[in-house]
């Protein structure tokens, strides 16, 4: 059961699809402080918080003050509060309660779980306007259920989006492309994507191509089709200010763009100098810019990534030109510690201040509305605006595309990557930790960058990262300028990494299926262990997931590791992973064990009564078939498994 509640007059966010009436009423479960301008519940000793999407720290989120506020902030470390996305679904659960809470509003929102008290969650308002969805139901499982059903379904890629993908910031060249592509084929490592960042573009305009390095790109992207290489491009938020570049003068002759309060088209600077924001919320606007993946798509490409949507912002003009006259006074003057620091502040102020987010205005639903209220639905809403485009453009096909920025309501339109993070081990362990909470969100196309995106990566961490990657449905080894290349045929280990992807083929039949059933019956990809099984234990796992139906994901997070510590709440068969055809099987009694796993290895725990299919794994996916496959089974028939099929290609309705 859902139900609806309204605080004061919230800004609508589109995010919900099915009509509730709001129930009038306090809201259950909460107290509500109206002057203090939040709702607040009394946390049992053994309840849980799940959920919130892609957020820093562990699976389990209380302990810790959490903001809906989308930022661009690299360093995932758990002092932070906010990442790139806004996702404000969350379950409070134990053996004796539990229930879903939805807190839709675009503005910045707190939840102190736990925090300033240890028995109190308590949600903050910058603004007290929200819709407040409280979902009560027989479990877990049934609550996100009904959840996701009130937002729509999730986005579904075209099938070759689960292969494996190469990225970089930045292959410069076509030729550069083309010799990542002669390794990966030289090494015998499947291969179906390679991204290009932003240096392919024209002096990083969106939807252009820069031709002295990528000439005659449509016959380059036939080219790569033609080794079974799909080239995925990025697209940027803003939009450049220069003369005779068509987006740019059209945008501005039709007033697409944000606005100052002056009326004035916002000036800010991202990638290619100073840009204007593209009003993403203005219905007009966003069809606009929609369209304008048409340039690309007419060149042959068939997917594409959104980026800097927070939106990220190296300056303001006008907040620049403040520091540059403040800049005067200190010239001259011997900085002491404090000096010294208010010097460093108002410097380190130009990128990304909270107050330059109140320095323009979004023209929404006929409202001209001030982007701090609205600051989370700005990538939701770049990434509506290509979605609805692909449905117009490509009515039959579908389309690649994910986002940096989100919020609940995009995962409708495209999946997320889990941001700009670094090639530590602590973030592998996040990756592993966020899964299950955004697909609570509806996000179920998702994964992380693959050894690590920003810092110097280790082999031993590629190998371990790839061993949980092959698990992903977005799965791409992405990594920064400046750093250590990580392309996979750069290592000694490349026969072990080789194996690795091949596996990833081979389970396609799984993961496809898994993937869709979660889609079409509105399920979770990715669940903790407590989400099936209720004993106490199970409760006070956070480093092990259940992936569909059949499995169980044991993956090593810790460098110089040779295996783990791993609890199963049942019986299960461990398959132990050298290659798709080279394992060991081993049925495991319920119960704490120490399973090694050297680097070479990937542990997978068949469940009781359940079936994993294996296919053989192919150089590309469009050749991965769903006959002549290869059961390993537990308890259970092969024919007991229930494998989804079909083109990959077409819209599913």
């Amino acid at each position: 059961m859902i139900r609806k509640y309204r605080i004061g007059e919230p800004i609508p966010t589109d995010s919900v699809v099915k009509e509730i009436e709001i129930t009038e009423g306090s809201i259950p479960y909460f107290s509500m402080d109206t002057e203090g301008k939040e709702l607040s519940l009394l946390l049992e000793k053994n309840d849980k918080v799940f959920g919130l999407g892609e957020t820093v720290r562990g699976i389990n989120k209380r302990g810790w003050l959490y903001s809906s506020n989308n930022s661009d902030d690299p360093n995932h470390t758990e002092n932070k509060h906010s990442l790139y996305a806004s996702q404000n679904f969350f379950v409070v659960f134990s053996k004796k309660r539990q229930f879903g809470v939805y807190v839709d509003t675009p503005g910045k929102v707190n939840f102190d779980i736990g925090y300033s008290k240890l028995d109190k969650l308590t949600v903050a308002f910058e603004d007290f306007d929200a819709d407040i969805y409280i979902v009560d139901g027989d479990s877990v499982l049934d609550i996100v259920s009904q959840f996701r059903q009130i937002i729509g379904r999730s986005y579904i890629p075209p099938r070759w989006a689960f292969g494996f993908g190469q990225s970089r910031w930045s292959y410069m060249t076509a030729d550069e492309v083309r010799e990542v592509a002669d390794k990966y084929q030289e090494a015998g490592i499947p291969l179906d994507m390679i991204y290009l960042d932003i240096d392919y573009m024209e002096r990083y305009k969106d939807f252009t191509v820069d031709d002295s390095s990528f000439p005659e790109f449509p016959k380059f992207v036939e080219e790569m089709r033609a080794r079974g290489i799909h080239l995925v491009p990025i697209i940027d938020a803003g939009v450049k200010i220069e003369e005779g570049y068509d987006v740019y003068e059209e945008g501005v002759e039709k007033g697409y763009f944000v606005k100052k309060d002056n009326g004035e088209n916002l000036v800010a600077a991202v990638w290619p100098g100073k840009v204007h924001f593209p009003d993403f919320l203005n219905e007009e606007a966003r069809a606009w810019f929609g369209n304008k993946y048409k340039v690309l798509m007419d060149q042959g490409i068939d997917g594409f990534w959104n980026d800097m949507n927070e939106p990220a912002i190296f300056y303001i003009q006008d907040h620049l030109e403040e520091v540059f006259e403040q800049i005067e006074d200190y010239k001259g003057k011997n900085l002491d510690v404090q000096s010294f620091f208010d010097f460093k502040d108002l410097v380190g102020s130009i990128d990304n201040n909270p107050e330059d987010y109140k320095r323009f205005y979004h023209e929404y639903k006929g409202r001209r509305i001030r982007h701090d209220k609205v600051h989370n639905l700005f990538g939701y809403n770049m990434t509506r605006a290509a979605g609805e485009a692909f449905e117009k453009l490509s009515p039959d096909k579908r389309i690649l595309m994910f986002s940096r920025s989100s919020y609940i309501g995009m995962h409708r339109y495209g999946g997320i990557w889990h941001g700009d993070n670094h090639s530590w081990w602590s973030h592998l362990l996040l990756n592993i930790q966020q899964m299950p909470a955004v697909n609570m969100c509806g996000f179920l196309y998702t994964g992380a960058d693959i050894g690590g995106f920003g810092s110097d990566t280790t082999e031993d961490l590629v190998l371990r990262w790839t061993a949980f990657g092959i698990f992903t449905p977005l799965f791409r080894n992405h990594s920064a300028r400046y750093t250590r290349r990580q392309e996979l045929y750069r290592f000694d280990n490349v026969p072990v990494l080789r194996d690795f992807i091949r596996l990833r083929y081979a389970l396609i039949p799984y993961l496809y299926s898994e993937f869709m059933k979660a889609a079409l019956n509105d399920r979770m990809l990715f669940k903790p262990l407590c989400f099936e099984y209720d004993d106490d234990r199970s409760a006070l796992v956070e480093d092990q997931l259940l992936l569909g139906e059949s499995i169980m994901l044991a993956p090593v997070y810790t460098q110089n590791a040779q295996g783990r510590y791993v609890y199963l709440p049942e019986e299960m068969k461990l398959v132990r992973f050298r290659a798709f055809d080279d394992y060991d099987e081993d049925v495991m009694s319920a119960g704490d064990h120490y399973v090694r796993a050297e680097l070479n290895e990937i542990l997978v725990f068949v469940r009781k009564g359940h079936v994993l299919p294996l296919a053989k794994p192919e150089k590309s996916m469009g050749k991965v078939g769903v006959s002549d496959l290869t059961f390993i089974c537990h308890g259970a028939e092969p024919g007991s498994y229930d494998l989804y099929s079909d083109d990959g290609e077409s819209r599913v309705v």
